[in-house]
Order: structure tokens, then C-alpha cells, then sequence
């Protein structure tokens, strides 16, 4: 277990016991996020992208449960802390920002008094004058206008754009180690999207903060990540650093993800789809959980599981297609 990680994540199991049957919605992951850089977790919506970053901070909702596996955050593991240890490390050391800002701010408080809170419970200012100040400031550093006058602002009166401001006041606040963004743009348009990245960008840049961002947007990917995790039906089939990742496309899952993308150039009117739907958990067959929708599988790849190997220097693929190529 190396300790030149921010966050080492070694053969993590996250499982949910139904009276349907177990759910594995984290199988064996691993993730390495150093220092001072941002990694990309990237997949369709149910791939277990939500669920490993729920693991990190010790959210995973009843019935769920992390079976096995480790969790360290800057050589400390998580992995069996009471939830009172957990409770003073997660909002301090690491912070999560949620997908939808609306739902994860408390309608009926003030966003200053709930940012404020943060501080107060970690014990990082002195008293609420104190922490006022240090809210305010922070509310200038991420670029919410007027500052004080948003201090005393209810969620529904700010816009999209100002409450993923907020959010990310409030993740910051106590100035993490890491921080875990899941999906921090959705519903949010284009322009506003792009300030986010940025300004994610330069906090991390400020800070010297690690960051985690989950996406299943791969121009997100481009535009802020160094290294990328390509994650499917629980598992990494993919990683890779960023430029290596598009540049030289490994797993067929990945290389489906990247022709999805709308182009300007070629026929407008054609658009690359993966064909399928992601397996149901419940119901896993043997073999490679993408063989039922890869154009590349063979008999081999439904019997069989693929492990996952490095195909070069830093860059991992779990695909049978890779022996042949003699890799």
C-alpha cells in the first residue's frame, strides 16, 4: 500500500443484500489519486461510480455495506473507523460536492449559517463572528458575487450556477486534502459548466488539493483530469492518463464512449451509440460483463472474467483482446 497517495483504494467490495438476491455495486476496484492532481471516474449512470465515492466517505445507504477491502486517506485507513473518527474526518481532510445542489442544501437555512456550520463543527474558527469571516471569504474566492448579501440568501433564491458555487464554499471551507466531486455540473448549462471546471481548476491549483471527479461526461474528462478510471458494471476496465486514454483507446467499453461523442465534423445526423444497456447486477453472468455488447467478443470472453493488466507505463486494460495483440 503505497503511501505517496492522497487516496489509496485497494480491491474495494460495496455491496447491497436484497430479498432479490446480493447487488455487487463495487467489485474489486482500485484507485490511486496523488497529490495536487485531479482524477476522473468516468462510466454510464449505474456503473458504481456514485456508490465508490459513497464508500470513501461512509455514506453507503442501508442495506448496503463495504465488505471488504481497504480505504486509506493519506496512509490512514478508513475501512472499520466508528462513525464518530469518520464523522471528524469527512467534511475536514475530505469533502464530497453532490450531483444535484438543490437537494443537498437545506431549503429552510440561510446558505451562510449552513456553510458556517461546517466550520464550527470541525472546530476551525474561533466563534460564529469569526467563521462568518471565513465564509465570506471563501464565498469571494469561488466567485459568488456580493458576497454578503448571498451570506443571508435561502438556496431557492440563487441560481443553478450560484448554488454549485455554494456547495463548493462548503467543501472547501476547512480546506480538504482531497476532494470527491460527483457529477458537479450536471444541469447546469454550458457556460456555467465551464466556469466550474475552472474553477476547480485553480482551487486545486491555490490548495495543492487532490481531486476526484466523477463524470460520465468525457469533454469534462478532457478539459480537467490527469489520469482517468474507466469504470463498468462495478469494475475499472480502464485507466489511463489522460492523453494516453484518448490518444490510445485500449477497451472496446471506452473506445464506445469516446465515439458517442457528437463531432462537428462527418454526418451530422449520425450519432455512435453503445448498443445494450448495462447488465442488471442482480443477474451477472460469467464471463466479461460488456461481452453482450461488444462487437469484439468471443466464446473465451463469455466463460471467462478478464483480469486487469498493464498494456504500458501507467496505462491498464481489463480485455482479453490484448493477448492476442500479444500485450
Amino acid at each position: 500500500m503505497s503511501e505517496e497517495f492522497v487516496l489509496d483504494v485497494r480491491d474495494l467490495r460495496t455491496s447491497f443484500l436484497t430479498n432479490k438476491g446480493v447487488v455487487r455495486a463495487v467489485n474489486g476496484v482500485d484507485i490511486a489519486v496523488p497529490p495536487g492532481k485531479i482524477v476522473g471516474l468516468v462510466g454510464e449512470s449505474g456503473c458504481g461510480k456514485s456508490m465508490t465515492a459513497k464508500s470513501v466517505m461512509g455514506l453507503v445507504p442501508y442495506p448496503g455495506r463495504v465488505e471488504s477491502g481497504s480505504i486509506r486517506l493519506d496512509g490512514r485507513e478508513l475501512v472499520g473507523l466508528k462513525d464518530k473518527e469518520l464523522r471528524k474526518i469527512c467534511g475536514n481532510d475530505v469533502s464530497m460536492i453532490f450531483q444535484e445542489p438543490m437537494t443537498s442544501l437545506n431549503p429552510v437555512l440561510k446558505v451562510g449559517r449552513q456553510v458556517r456550520e461546517v466550520l464550527l463543527k470541525h472546530k476551525k474558527a474561533k466563534d460564529k463572528d469569526d467563521a462568518k469571516s471565513q465564509v465570506l471569504e471563501m464565498f469571494e474566492r469561488v466567485g459568488i458575487p456580493e458576497a454578503g448579501q448571498r451570506y443571508d440568501a435561502y438556496p431557492h433564491e440563487l441560481s443553478g450556477g450560484l448554488r454549485q458555487r455554494v456547495m463548493i464554499a462548503m467543501a472547501m471551507v476547512c480546506h480538504p486534502k482531497l476532494l470527491i466531486a460527483d457529477e458537479p455540473t450536471t444541469a447546469l448549462d454550458v457556460t456555467i459548466e465551464a466556469q466550474i471546471l475552472d474553477l476547480m481548476k485553480k482551487l486545486c491549483e491555490e490548495e495543492g488539493m487532490s481531486v476526484l471527479i466523477i463524470t460520465h461526461n468525457m469533454g469534462v474528462v478532457a478539459e480537467i483530469c490527469d489520469y482517468v478510471y474507466v469504470m463498468y458494471a462495478g469494475r475499472i476496465v480502464e485507466s489511463a492518463p489522460v492523453f494516453d486514454l484518448f490518444d490510445h483507446t485500449e477497451h472496446p467499453y471506452t473506445r464506445g464512449l469516446l465515439l458517442s461523442i457528437p463531432r462537428m465534423t462527418g454526418n451530422p445526423e449520425f450519432l455512435s451509440t453503445i448498443p445494450g444497456v448495462v447488465p442488471n447486477m442482480l443477474h451477472l453472468k460469467e464471463g466479461c460483463a460488456f461481452s453482450n455488447r461488444c462487437a469484439h467478443a468471443s466464446d473465451r470472453c463469455r466463460r471467462e472474467t478478464p483480469g486487469i493488466a498493464e498494456v504500458r507505463e501507467g496505462h491498464a486494460c481489463r480485455c482479453f483482446l490484448h493477448e492476442q495483440k500479444g500485450c
